[in-house]
């Protein structure tokens, strides 16, 4: 199977399933460098595809060095109006972000290039963001139907009838795709969440995964009860980066430490053996 007009691959798929990540600028190739030692490091068999915009060779080299697949992606062929709904300052002005703070490299309509994963020549994919890493295998999640994800929860137990879009399964299909992109930008469309509002809006009977495949950062200070490290298999920086010097760093000292353990190359903790936040 070839890939359609838009994307372009440095080398031809090695297996019918893949993690895929998005990296749009040199800050997510930095995350998404930890993430790819984290899969190797968990053992997984499956290809790792870095699906990248126009991204400097220099920030992608590292990625490819840790025998990533890169595909190039266009942005979606989306309308003046619709890109200027969903440009930072007109987005974050009508829908702010009171929870957290998005860093200065945060682009929203950038977001909406996941959507390319659907055009991928795989049979199944899940998709992990560039500020997650993986702290066990989760090959099962391949077998999980499309569309499964896990529940926005970092607040409130009330948080579970929402989805976060930062791990995912998907079944990449032309079809799905064309339907995607007729659904997306319609007159009058605003996805205050960019990609995560939409493909909640696409899949309303969206398949529940345990929160423990992607456990968001802020469940360390806002809901300590539910955090349990030998549970946790993928853990997920939402808002603020571990790579980032923040305000809220020295609250997340611990699991930022763990980030910057793979990030560095060196050795890495048992996360079974990590306290637990008090």
């Amino acid at each position: 199977m070839s890939l359609p007009e838009g994307l372009a691959a440095d080398r031809p798929a090695a297996s019918e399933r893949a993690y895929v990540t998005l990296v749009t600028n040199a800050d997510y190739a930095l995350g998404a460098k930890a993430l790819l030692r984290s899969l190797r490091l968990s053992g997984t068999g499956a290809d790792v595809v870095v699906m990248h915009t126009d991204v400097a060779s220099a920030d992608l080299a590292p990625l490819a060095a840790q025998g990533a697949r890169l595909v190039r992606v266009e942005l979606l062929p989306t309308s003046d109006a619709f890109n200027e709904a969903h440009a930072k300052a007109r987005l974050h002005g009508a829908a702010p972000f009171t929870k957290g703070a998005k860093p200065p490299f945060h682009t929203p309509l950038d977001n909406f290039a996941k959507l390319r994963l659907w055009q991928l020549d795989y049979a199944r994919v899940v998709f992990i963001d560039a500020d997650a890493i993986v702290l066990q295998n989760v090959d099962r999640l391949f077998d999980y139907p499309e569309f499964s994800a896990a529940p926005n929860v970092y607040e409130s137990l009330g948080d579970f009838r929402r989805l976060n879009s930062g791990i995912f399964t998907a079944r990449p299909s032309p079809a799905t795709f064309a339907a995607m992109l007729a659904r997306l930008d319609t007159p009058g469309a605003f996805w205050p969440r960019t990609d995560q509002t939409f493909l909640q809006a696409f899949f309303p009977d969206w398949h529940g995964l345990p929160v423990f495949d992607n456990m968001l950062q802020y469940v360390w200070f806002n809901l300590p009860q539910l955090w349990h490290w030998p549970s946790i298999r993928i853990l997920h920086f939402q808002y603020e980066k571990p790579w980032q010097d923040h305000a809220k760093a020295d609250r997340l000292r611990v699991p930022i430490d763990l980030w910057r353990a793979v990030a560095g190359g060196g050795p890495v903790p048992d996360p079974a053996t990590l306290p637990n936040p008090a």
